[in-house]
């Protein structure tokens, strides 16, 4: 062959390749659930932070994405903070905004255009996504040629009624994890008497091995080619993890706000208390100070594991400087009580009373710790 058609062939071939589609090593199926009304107000939808934060980075990453939905089409969030980096930055990327204005029917989707699917939380995942067949042999396809299976959060739900070209559960026999019992119990209240299930007896039943971290704490589980994160605070880990997954090397970033908050607070449980605390006094704004005291305060309501609640108090007890609010401090008091300290509890209390003397649970809990 002479150069001449030599250069013709190579253009060609270029021409060519530059028209077909993305191989399915270079893309990622992202699928939420469609049912979201009013931002989550009349009915549950996705949570937003656990899409943001993986589509950002699966884009950083190199890979091309498609988001699908049971019913194609718009899809709506539950209510979110857009000011939050993340969310900011996945609102102003007009290719994201747009593949959630008309997201693929799953009945659409063929496994082998994906090397990977992530299946996004959110309460309304416990609604439309278990009962979609199609999203049912989509995953199970994917994950039978070789793909990455993961969910976060709620988004195990999916997951629940996936066979195997065997007959055998997808998730039966495997490590994996979502969003608890304990969690649900807490932050489910409004629709969880709606479930098809609970999440974590559906999968148990379904034969995984169920592990979960304290009370929204970050929490990954990789058993092979299944991926699954606890609740949105996973989302990162198990973006990455994918990416991993995949044979890349995730890219260098900076962590997001939580993700920073979230490390704080592990390091203060690992004995690193006094640190953490310099840490905050110096650059407060680095950190999600609300969250801290919030994750105190919920992972206290939760336990009456006295182990339990001396991690939950010392979270408390990082916000307290910065978080003026009586709820934390009645949520402290109620610790110390349970961990024998009256006194403690005692005073605690009536400084919330001086601030707010016809407070009825302070005048409660000021008789449940007696004279």
């Amino acid at each position: 062959m002479t150069p001449h058609r030599i250069r013709r062939a190579v253009l060609a071939l270029s021409l060519l390749l530059a028209a077909v589609p993305a191989m399915a090593a270079d893309k990622i199926l992202i699928v939420v659930s469609g049912e979201g009304r009013d931002q989550g107000k009349t009915r549950p939808g996705f949570e937003m932070d656990e899409f943001a934060q993986a589509y950002l980075i699966f884009r950083d990453n190199g890979y091309a994405i498609d988001v699908a939905s049971p019913n194609g089409g718009r899809v709506e969030a539950d209510k979110y903070d857009a000011t939050e980096a993340f969310n900011a930055s996945l609102l102003a990327d007009a290719d994201a905004t747009g593949l959630l204005a008309a997201t693929r029917k799953t009945d659409e989707l063929k496994a082998a255009d994906y090397a990977a699917v992530y299946v996004v939380g959110g309460k309304g995942a416990m609604f439309d996504l278990p009962a979609d067949p199609a999203l049912q042999r989509v995953v199970a396809d994917i994950y039978q040629r070789g793909g990455v299976v993961a969910a976060v959060c709620h988004g195990p739900a999916a997951l629940v009624d996936v066979r195997l070209g065997n007959g055998a559960w997808l998730v039966d026999g495997k490590r994996m994890t979502g969003f608890s019992n304990e969690e649900e119990a807490v932050f489910g209240k409004r629709w969880a008497k709606q479930y098809r299930f609970q999440l974590e007896d559906a999968l148990k039943a379904r034969g995984a091995q169920w592990q979960e971290a304290a009370l929204m704490m970050p929490k990954l589980v990789v058993d092979g080619r299944l991926i699954t994160g606890q609740n949105p605070y996973s989302t990162p880990a198990v973006a990455e993890a994918i990416v991993g997954a995949l044979g890349r090397q995730p890219k260098a970033r900076t962590p997001w706000r939580d993700e920073r908050t979230m490390a704080l607070v592990q390091r203060a449980l690992n004995g690193e208390y006094a640190a953490v605390r310099q840490a905050l006094a110096e650059d407060r704004d680095t950190y999600h100070v609300q969250l801290i005291g919030l994750l105190g305060y919920y992972q206290s309501q939760a336990t009456q594991d006295l182990a339990a609640t001396r991690d939950a108090l010392a979270i408390m007890q990082l916000a307290a400087p910065y978080m003026p609010e009586p709820q934390l401090r009645l949520g402290m008091a109620e610790a110390h009580l349970r961990l024998g300290d009256r006194e403690r509890a005692r005073s605690l209390t009536g400084e919330v009373l001086e601030s707010h003397p016809d407070m009825a649970e302070a005048k409660q809990l000021l008789q449940r710790i007696g004279s």
